[in-house]
C-alpha cells in the first residue's frame, strides 16, 4: 500500500513543500517542512495533526521552500525533534545557516499567534473587530537552538542505502530502506528512492538535469560525467514516481549555461559602463553559490586580462546577507559535493600553489609576506573570494549605498520580503541607471492577500507589461539585452517592526503562555504514566511480597475505577493532578518534595519510582552523538560556546556562583570584568545570529584586503534588537521608481524538455505530479498520461490511471498493481532446496503442493511438549471452565504451505520444468575476463563482441544471448581453434549465469 498526501504546495501558488508517504504496517514518512515568505501558521495545522504518527523525516533542499518550518516544529510541535530526521550534509550545514539568516531578519517568521488561540485563553481580551487583535509573536528560536536542531538530524550520503529507525511511537518499519541521489538543483539537494516490500517510490521534487557551474547535474542518467543513454538501474521502473510539474511550460534558452552566463554578464557591464548599481536578488544558501561563483571568476579573468578596458574592472562586487560567511566558510569545505570541473579546478590550483611555494622558498618568508604574497596572486580555491566583499550587517549596507561609483550587489532574498535585498531595492529604485535583475520566473506566485501584490510580483508585472516596449540593447557577443522601464511607477513598501509588549498585551501573551504550558506538562504526565502503568503491571505480577489475599482484596477493584475517574476528570478539566491521584510518582512530578509515606501502601507505591532510560542501539550497537568525539579543531563554536552541549547554555539563576570576571564589578585596573577571559568572551561577540570568522578563515573567505565599506570597526555595532515578549507593527509607504528591471533565468529547474524526455525513460507504474501551478500540473499531466499508458498497457490487461495530479491535503492511492502472498514452506521442502549465488543475491527454483495447514495444530504442539505446573483445587476447577468457556465460532487460523510434490506428480512436473538461466551477462565483463585468458576480443559494431575474430556474442535488448561461429572455408588448424573459442566463451557465459533446473 502507498498513500500519499501533498500538505502545501500541490497544485497551489505557493512554493512551499510538505509531502505524506503512508505504507504498508502505519509507517508515514514526512518529506520536507517548507514554509512560504508569509510564514503562517495555519499552513502548519495538518502537519501538527500528523506529527504524533510519523515514523521518520526526510528533508530534500536547503532552501525556505523545503525546511523554513523546521525549527518551529521542532520548538513548539510536541515530540517533534523525537522522530528520526536524515538529510545529506550540505543540507545540514546550509539549512542551518539559511534559518539563522531568516530568524535574524525577519520577525514575521516567529509566527503570530492566532487570534482565536488568544480569544480561547484569554476572556479579559475579547474584541470584536478582528483589526483590533494585537498580532502577538511567539518566542523566536535562538542561533544555539537551532544549531541543536540540526544536530539531530542524520547524515546521509550519495548512493548509499540505508535503513532507518523508527520514531519512539511509530510501527516497526519492516526493513524499510532510503537511498539519497543527487538532485542537481542545489548543493546536497536530493532525489529519495524508498524501498518498502513491494513498494519502489521515487521523490524528485525541483531537480535540473542540466550541468552547471557548481552544481552537477541529477542522477537519473549517472550524474556528473555518466552520460549515459538510460536511467540508472536503481531508479528505473519504479512503482510510483513523485515529481514537480514546476516549469513543465517553460523551454530552455538557447546556448545553455554559457550563454546565460554571458547574457548576466553582458547587462551587469552595460549598466556598470553608466555608472549604475545592479541588485541580483538571491537566496542564502542554495543557488547563491552558481551566482557567487560565476560573477567572482569574471572578475578574475578580467584582473588577470591587463590589455582590456572593461567596466568591470572599476566596479565593486558585494554579497550581502546576514550569515553569508558561514555559509561560504561550508561550501568551501564541501567541494566533493560540486561538479567535477569544480574538484579539479581546486586540485590544480593547490598543486600549483605548493609548486611555487618550492620554488620560491617560502620557508624563509615571514607569514605576513607570504600572506601579501597569496593576496597578490591568483586566489588558490573556486570559493576562496578575493573581489567578492561579504557584508553581514546592517550598517555597512547602509554605508555602502550612501556612496558613489558603479557596484554588483548579490542580496538575500529573492521573495523581496525580508533580508537586504529590500532596503538596498529602495535605496537604488529612483535612479534610472540602475538595474533589479529577477533570478526566477514569478509568474506563478501571487500576492499574500490577493489584492496588494509584493514587491516581487510588481516587479515582474511591470516586466511582463513592459516587454511590449522593452529596452534593448546589444551586448559583447551581439546578444539582444532586454529591459523594461519603470517610468515613474510606485513601488509600495511594508516594513515589519518588532515592538515590545506592554499593558494589557503583555497580560494576554502571559496567559496564552500558561495555557500552553499546562497542557503540555499534562500531555507529558499523561505519557509517563501509560508507560509507568505497563511497567507497574509487569512489577506487581512479579513481585514475591505481594501476597494472595492482597491481590483478592475487593478493595481493589474500587481504587482502580477511582483511580479513572479522577483521571477522566483531569482530562475533561485540565488542571494539575492532586498529589493524592500521583501516588508515589509525587517524588517525580512536584519539585521540592522528597518524602513519601509508604506505610499501609500496595504494590508500586511500596518503591521509589525509578525511571530506567534506554539506550537507543541498533545492529551495529549502542548508537552515539558524534559531535561528542570530535577534535578541538573540528568543534562548530557559535559565539564562544561548544557544540558539544546542543547549544543549551547554562542560564544564570538566583544563587549561581560567578567568575569574578563575570560579575560587572570593577578589577584590578578599575574596569568591569578584565580578568581571565573577560577580552576573550568580547572578540566572540558579534552581531545577531552572526557565525564568527577569525585568523585565516575570514582572509579565506574575504580573500583580498577590505575596503572602507567592510573594515570599519564603527560598523561592527550590535543592532537594537527587542528582545522578550513582542509584537509586530506594519508601516507602509511608496517609493517612486525609475530603475530598469530585466529576467535570467538561474533557477536551477527542470524545463519541458528534461521532463517530457526522463519521464518515459524512467517507466514508472504510477505518476504523482505536484510543486506547480494548476495549469503547468495540467500540461505535464496530459503531456505523460498518452505515453505512460502506452507503457502499461502490456498485454490484454485494461490501463489503470497512471498519472495523478492531487491538490492540497487530497490523498491518492498510488499502491503498486501486484498482489503479494505469504506462503510458509514446510521442512521437508526446505532441506531439498539448492541455492546459488547470483551477483550476491540467493537464487533457488521449486515445485511444491500448495496446501493448507492450521497454525493452532503447531501451538498446541509446543505447549503440550511443555511441562505443566501441578494444579490441584479450586483453581483446577477455574482452569477448566475457562477451558470449557471457549466460543464454539472460534475458528483456528489457516496457513497456505508449500510441500513437497506427492510421487504420483513429481514425475508430470519434471518432464514440464524447463532450465532457467537467471543473471544479467554483460559484454564488457565478457570481454574483460576473455583477455585475461589469452583471447582477443573487440567490440564490432553495437552490441557486437567479437572473440579470435572467428566468435561473435551479440545482446538484443531484451537481454537475449546469441553465440554465432562460421566454420566454412577454414583449414583444419583454424577449425580446431574456432571450437576451442566456442566452447571458452560459452563456458564463460553459462559461468556469469545460474543454470537452475527446474523441478
Amino acid at each position: 500500500m502507498f498513500q500519499f498526501t501533498p500538505l502545501l504546495g500541490a497544485q497551489s501558488s505557493s512554493s512551499a513543500s510538505q509531502s505524506l508517504l503512508e505504507l504498508d504496517g502505519g509507517v508515514k514518512i514526512l518529506i520536507d517542512v517548507g514554509w512560504d515568505e508569509q510564514f503562517d501558521i495555519e499552513n502548519l495545522k495538518d502537519l501538527e495533526r500528523h506529527a504524533p504518527s510519523l515514523s521518520i523525516v526526510l528533508l530534500t533542499h536547503a532552501t525556505s521552500a523545503h525546511l523554513a518550518a523546521f525549527a518551529h516544529c521542532c520548538k513548539y510541535v510536541p515530540s517533534f525533534t523525537q522522530i528520526p530526521i536524515y538529510a545529506t550534509s550540505p543540507v545540514i550545514s546550509l539549512g542551518r545557516t539559511l534559518l539563522q539568516d531568516i530568524y535574524s531578519s525577519t520577525p514575521l517568521v516567529s509566527t503570530i499567534i492566532p487570534k482565536s488561540a488568544i480569544d480561547k485563553t484569554s476572556f479579559s481580551y475579547q474584541t470584536t473587530n478582528s483589526d483590533d487583535t494585537p498580532q502577538i509573536l511567539l518566542e523566536t528560536p535562538t542561533a544555539e537552538e537551532i544549531a541543536s536542531y540540526f544536530a539531530l538530524v542524520h547524515p546521509l550520503k550519495y548512493s548509499q542505502p540505508h535503513q532507518p529507525l523508527p520514531s519512539p511511537f511509530s510501527p516497526p518499519l519492516n526493513d524499510l530502506t532510503i537511498t539519497a541521489y543527487n538532485a542537481g538543483h542545489t548543493l546536497g539537494g536530493t532525489i529519495w528512492h524508498i524501498q518498502h516490500a513491494m513498494e519502489s517510490i521515487v521523490y524528485a521534487v525541483n531537480w535540473n538535469q542540466v550541468r552547471e557551474n557548481v552544481f552537477a547535474g541529477a542522477a537519473w542518467l549517472g550524474g556528473s560525467g555518466g552520460g549515459g543513454a538510460e536511467v540508472i538501474e536503481q531508479l528505473r521502473e519504479p512503482t510510483a514516481l513523485v515529481c514537480s510539474a514546476k516549469g513543465a511550460e517553460k523551454t530552455a534558452m538557447a546556448g545553455g549555461r554559457t550563454k546565460r552566463d554571458n547574457l548576466l554578464l553582458d547587462m551587469i557591464r552595460n549598466t556598470v559602463e553608466k555608472g549604475g548599481t545592479v541588485l541580483i536578488p538571491t537566496d542564502t544558501s542554495a543557488r547563491v553559490l552558481e551566482l557567487a561563483y560565476v560573477l567572482e571568476h569574471a572578475w578574475r579573468r578580467e584582473a588577470l586580462d591587463n590589455t582590456s578596458a572593461s567596466p568591470l574592472k572599476s566596479a565593486k562586487l558585494y554579497l550581502a546577507s546576514r550569515n553569508i560567511s558561514a555559509t561560504m566558510r561550508y561550501a568551501g569545505s564541501m567541494l566533493e559535493w560540486m561538479d567535477e570541473s569544480v574538484v579539479r579546478e581546486f586540485e590544480f590550483e593547490s598543486t600549483n600553489t605548493g609548486n611555487r611555494q618550492h620554488k620560491r622558498g617560502d620557508s624563509r618568508q615571514g607569514p605576513n609576506q607570504a600572506g601579501n604574497q597569496q593576496r597578490g596572486g591568483k586566489p588558490a580555491g573556486p570559493f576562496e573570494f578575493r573581489h567578492l566583499k561579504l557584508l553581514e550587517n546592517r550598517k555597512r549596507v547602509e554605508k555602502l549605498m550612501a556612496g558613489q561609483g558603479p557596484r554588483v550587489i548579490l542580496a538575500s532574498d529573492t521573495s523581496l520580503q525580508w533580508g537586504f535585498s529590500k532596503e538596498i531595492l529602495e535605496q537604488m529604485a529612483n535612479n534610472p541607471n540602475n538595474l533589479i535583475i529577477l533570478t526566477e520566473d514569478y509568474s506563478s506566485t501571487k500576492s499574500d492577500d490577493g489584492q496588494h501584490p509584493g514587491l516581487k510580483e510588481t516587479l515582474w508585472q511591470w516586466y511582463r507589461e513592459g516587454r511590449t516596449s522593452l529596452v534593448t540593447e546589444l551586448g559583447s557577443d551581439g546578444l539582444v539585452l532586454e529591459q523594461a522601464q519603470a517610468a515613474g511607477k510606485r513601488l509600495q513598501f511594508h516594513d515589519v517592526q518588532r515592538v515590545a509588549l506592554e499593558g494589557k498585551e503583555l497580560l494576554v501573551y502571559q496567559q496564552y503562555l500558561a495555557t500552553q504550558r499546562q497542557s503540555q506538562d499534562f500531555s507529558q504526565i499523561n505519557k509517563g504514566t501509560a508507560l509507568e502503568s505497563s511497567v507497574d503491571a509487569v512489577e506487581e505480577d512479579s513481585s514475591s511480597s505481594s501476597s494472595s489475599d492482597e491481590e483478592s482484596d475487593p478493595e481493589k477493584q474500587g481504587k482502580a475505577l477511582n483511580t479513572t475517574a479522577k483521571a477522566a476528570r483531569f482530562n475533561r478539566s485540565k488542571i494539575e493532578p492532586s498529589k493524592e491521584a500521583l501516588g508515589v510518582n509525587v517524588l517525580l512530578r512536584f519539585k521540592g518534595v522528597y518524602d513519601y509515606d509508604v506505610r499501609g501502601k500496595k504494590g508500586r507505591d511500596q518503591m521509589f519510582p525509578f525511571v530506567d532510560k534506554r539506550r537507543r542501539a541498533d545492529d551495529f550497537g549502542e548508537l552515539i552523538k558524534p559531535e561528542e568525539y570530535l577534535r578541538a579543531e573540528e568543534r562548530d563554536e557559535k559565539a564562544g560556546q561548544d557544540m558539544r552541549d546542543n547549544g543549551t547554555g547554562k542560564q544564570e539563576h538566583l544563587g549561581k556562583k560567578r567568575k569574578w570576571q563575570e560579575s560587572g564589578l570593577p578589577g584590578e585596573n578599575g574596569r568591569p570584568g578584565t580578568h581571565g577571559t573577560g577580552k576573550k568572551r568580547q572578540q566572540y561577540k558579534t552581531i545577531a545570529n552572526e557565525t564568527p570568522l577569525n585568523g585565516a578563515d575570514a582572509v579565506r573567505v574575504n580573500g583580498g584586503g577590505q575596503d572602507d565599506e567592510s573594515s570599519s570597526e564603527s560598523d561592527n555595532e550590535i543592532e537594537d534588537v527587542v528582545t522578550g515578549p513582542s509584537k509586530i507593527a506594519i508601516k507602509s509607504h511608496s517609493v517612486e521608481a525609475n530603475l530598469r528591471i530585466a529576467f535570467i533565468d538561474f533557477a536551477g529547474l527542470h524545463d519541458h524538455r528534461s521532463l517530457s524526455m526522463l519521464i518515459p525513460l524512467i517507466k514508472p507504474k504510477k505518476l504523482v505530479l505536484i510543486a506547480g501551478d494548476p495549469s503547468e500540473t495540467a500540461f505535464l499531466a496530459q503531456d505523460c498520461q498518452q505515453k505512460l499508458r502506452n507503457q502499461a498497457s502490456i498485454g490484454n490487461e485494461k490501463p489503470a490511471n497512471v498519472v495523478f495530479t492531487p491538490s492540497t491535503g487530497e490523498t491518492v492511492d498510488a499502491s503498486v498493481d501486484t498482489n503479494a502472498w505469504t506462503v510458509k514452506l514446510s521442512e521437508a521442502l526446505t532441506r531439498r532446496l539448492h541455492w546459488q549465488n547470483v551477483r550476491g543475491l540467493g537464487v533457488v527454483t521449486l515445485s511444491g503442493h500448495l496446501g493448507a495447514t492450521s497454525t493452532e495444530s503447531e501451538t498446541t504442539t509446543e505447549s503440550s511438549s511443555r511441562k505443566k505446573p501441578k494444579i490441584s483445587g479450586k483453581d483446577a476447577e477455574d482452569v477448566i471452565a475457562n477451558d470449557n468457556a471457549m466460543p464454539a465460532e472460534a475458528v483456528p487460523k489457516r496457513m497456505p504451505t508449500l510441500d513437497v510434490l506427492p510421487p504420483n506428480m513429481a514425475a508430470a512436473t519434471r518432464s514440464v520444468a524447463q532450465p532457467l538461466h537467471v543473471g544479467d551477462l554483460r559484454l564488457a565483463d565478457l570481454r574483460k575476463i576473455l583477455q585475461s585468458t589469452g583471447h582477443t576480443a573487440e567490440f564490432r559494431g553495437e552490441g557486437t563482441l567479437l572473440i579470435d575474430d572467428l566468435v561473435a556474442v551479440r545482446k538484443s535488448g531484451t537481454g537475449k544471448i546469441e553465440v554465432e561461429g562460421g566454420g566454412l572455408n577454414l583449414t583444419d588448424m583454424r577449425v580446431r581453434a574456432l571450437e576451442g573459442s566456442f566452447y571458452t566463451v560459452k563456458r564463460e557465459i553459462y559461468n556469469g549465469l545460474a543454470v537452475i533446473a527446474g523441478g
